[in-house]
């Protein structure tokens, strides 16, 4: 603290942070990339942290069909309900604002569990997954960014069930650095920074998953540049 307070003695104490401009000489981005190898990349590092990554084609979140994903590539609506079906899940969290036609396959036999203020943490651990939605997709760290907003819900439907399954619409929520990211975060929201599943190392570097959060992450790589792609 004295270092800091040194530091700033000659600073006005009415000034802000505003008022001083900073040279920001570091690159945004490090290559020149199309959005579709920005995708690649993004799926190549999500795969690193040992997520697992889907392509599918989907109606976007207003009901209108986007452009065809390509060949092969499943409807989101189906792709969520197969993942869901393979995990055995019976119960799945649901943020207030996310697409209807999103679950529209998911059987009814799977309980939709609202994304209130009511559920304990108990509650939330007993939910088998949770399918949100992000704000923004960082490809050079391989990096899920999610603000709390109606189509992600409450941080904690993201930290205590098991499985998340998280769409990111590409090319649109998809970048290519962290700087660019920043510029389209805002920072007085409740930021989660999710590179992976959760996990941790003890001293003897033995990996575990699952301690601070959900441990599995798929993600859904969703919209027309998806197909086709590893």
């Amino acid at each position: 603290m004295a270092r800091i307070r040194r530091a700033l003695a000659d600073v006005p104490r009415a000034e802000t942070p505003g008022e001083v401009p900073v040279e920001r000489t570091y690159h945004r981005v490090h290559g020149d990339r199309g959005s579709a190898e920005t995708v690649d990349l993004l799926a190549e590092h999500l795969a690193d942290y040992r997520a697992i990554v889907h392509r599918a084609d989907t109606p976007d979140h207003t009901g209108t069909p986007e452009a065809p994903g390509g060949p092969g590539a499943p409807s989101l609506p189906a792709l969520i309900a197969r993942l869901l079906a393979d995990r055995g899940a019976t119960s799945v969290a649901v943020p207030p604002g996310l697409p209807d036609s999103w679950l529209s396959d998911v059987p009814d036999a799977v309980r939709r569990v609202p994304d209130t203020a009511e559920p304990t943490p108990h509650d939330l651990d007993a939910v088998s997954s949770v399918v949100t939605a992000c704000a923004v997709a960082i490809a050079e760290t391989g990096t899920v960014v999610l603000d709390a907003s109606p189509d992600q819900g409450r941080r904690r439907i993201t930290l205590v069930p098991d499985h998340h399954i998280c769409v990111i619409r590409v090319p649109d929520q998809v970048v290519g650095s962290v700087p660019e990211a920043l510029e389209r975060l805002d920072p007085a929201r409740p930021l989660t920074w999710i590179s992976g599943p959760s996990a941790t190392s003890d001293i003897e570097l033995d990996r575990v998953e699952g301690v601070h959060g959900p441990r599995t992450l798929e993600v859904i790589l969703v919209g027309p540049q998806t197909a086709g792609r590893s």
